[in-house]
């Protein structure tokens, strides 16, 4: 077959076509098949393009017969190859010596001499003479050598692989110069609807062959009722919560042990006043905040904390004036949906501070909040909260923005920059920001700081324990910037990363 006919016969129908005749010339010979393999090699074919030719047969029904088949074969490695051009690394090694010996240094530095000394060495074909003036030596301790391993090597490319013994073959293996190959085969015989011209199925019937009669002098093609079809995806998690808990792992990698936020009604004492936040602060108004109608007042606090926490805000205490207010119990008895999770925090702190022996802690949370937004396209009225609380004694603005750096480190978000800020029930108090690179600007990501000593010490936390503390929104872009950057992956398709950024959630005024 000329060059010409086997570049023709690349593709699969021309290589088919080529199949069934050199079928039909076998059949004639009286043989009652043939091997892809050899097949290929007659027709000047690349074997995988055989066997694409013979699936592609299949496929039209009876046309052929096809069988699996599986052989074992040796073949040479690309240092098997170089073998027989070159000869054996320790040929080469034993053929470089010179009749005065060559330094063993020297020798070591030729392409063949680590592994052909060692092999020459080995066969006794060389002398290592160690007393010599400049270094080691060495000399031929024969005069000539025979290249059994070329001579072996040259068995196995003229397919007389069987010829050796097994001993050989796994020596020449070990050495990385044979390497044992599986082929899959197909014997392929005539089918019963055997022709070596290929008619073109029908996969459809249009409404003009039924128009036309056409339809009865067409051989379609047939369908499998029984094959499965792609499995359509669903059941994948929302992003958020994957986000969520990509958060959760980051905590727990950093020691910090998750607090129960299963309280979604809380007091407004413990909501508001045990965070020394003023009881006409505007955060309690009803245009922020739900209020409970059923049960509209709690009724179980601790009372000796209780009496501390009014003495605080309406008289001072522990160096602090107060804020110089008639506190009144039945605005703090007031049940609402809790606006921020630092309601469950200050609940924790307070049972740490009732331990016999204060120990160093390091809480987290993430979970629903809710305020009395209008609804738009950049409000919601409910969102998830992040929060982190480390107490020990001695803690500063220097180890909460080393926590900080660490969090935001292990989310991808390395560029930080820090803004001093008010809150009510820390200070001092710090804006986090980040760079965005989707955004490409620089954008709030939390609020941060140090819990006041009147928030404290009423708990009965002792004396030098600071508390630190930083709180975020899931939602925010910054926050999800991790879940943004790999929306994809998350979802399990194509998302329009802008339409993402742009979305009520990912606003920047939200």
């Amino acid at each position: 077959m000329s060059p010409t006919m086997a570049a023709a016969a690349t593709g699969p129908d021309s290589a088919a076509e080529l199949l069934l005749q050199r079928l039909e010339q076998v059949a004639a010979d009286g043989e009652a098949g043939l091997c892809s393999l050899e097949a290929a090699a007659a027709l000047g074919l690349e074997h995988q393009v055989l066997v694409g030719a013979v699936k592609s047969l299949q496929s039209l029904g009876e046309v052929i017969e096809a069988e699996q088949r599986t052989s074992k074969k040796w073949e040479l490695t690309p240092e098997g190859q170089e073998i027989i051009h070159k000869g054996s690394h320790e040929v080469r090694v034993f053929n470089s010596i010179p009749s005065e010996g060559l330094l063993q240094s020297e020798l070591m530095q030729l392409p063949s001499g680590k592994v052909g000394f060692s092999k020459a060495m080995s066969n006794k074909w060389i002398r290592l003479d160690k007393s010599s003036e400049n270094g080691p030596r060495i000399f031929q301790a024969v005069e000539s050598v025979q290249d059994t391993v070329r001579e072996k090597l040259l068995q196995v490319q003229n397919g007389e692989a069987n010829c050796l013994e097994e001993k050989d073959k796994n020596e020449l293996k070990k050495r990385k110069l044979l390497v044992e190959v599986t082929i899959k085969t197909y014997w392929v015989k005539k089918g019963s609807a055997f022709s070596t011209t290929i008619a073109k199925q029908e996969t459809d019937l249009t409404p003009e062959m039924i128009a036309s009669g056409s339809w009865r002098d067409l051989k379609f093609k047939s369908y499998n009722f029984e094959a499965l079809g792609i499995m359509p995806e669903s059941g994948h998690l929302h992003p958020l919560l994957k986000v969520r808990t990509q958060f959760r792992q980051i905590f727990l990698e950093m020691g910090f042990t998750e607090m129960p936020t299963n309280n979604f009604i809380e007091s407004s004492f413990w909501n508001f006043d045990a965070l020394f936040q003023p009881q006409q602060h505007p955060a309690r108004d009803q245009h922020d905040t739900f209020f409970m109608k059923d049960p509209a007042e709690a009724i179980d606090f601790p009372m000796d904390y209780l009496k501390r926490v009014k003495r605080v805000h309406s008289q001072g205490g522990y160096g602090s004036q107060g804020y110089k207010y008639e506190w009144k119990l039945e605005e703090a008895r007031k049940n609402l949906l809790r606006t921020h999770t630092t309601a469950v925090s200050a609940r924790m702190l307070y049972q740490l501070a009732q331990r016999e022996k204060f120990t160093p802690a390091k809480y987290f949370s993430i979970d629903r909040v809710f305020r009395n937004e209008t609804l738009d396209a950049t409000h919601l009225a409910e969102f998830h909260q992040i929060e982190g609380v480390v107490a020990d004694y001695g803690l500063t603005l220097g180890d909460l923005m080393g926590v900080l750096k660490e969090f935001f480190t292990k989310l991808g978000i390395t560029q930080l920059r820090f803004k001093p800020a008010y809150n009510p029930y820390t200070e001092p108090s710090m804006e986090v920001f980040s760079y965005h690179q989707g955004l490409k600007k620089w954008v709030e990501v939390g609020n941060s700081g140090v819990f006041r000593p009147e928030m404290l010490l009423p708990m009965g936390l002792p004396d030098g324990v600071s508390v630190i503390a930083w709180g975020l929104s899931l939602e925010r872009p910054t926050m999800i910037k991790y879940g943004i950057n790999n929306i994809r992956e998350l979802v399990g398709h194509k998302v329009n990363l802008q339409m993402v950024y742009d979305s009520p959630l990912c606003r920047l005024d939200a």
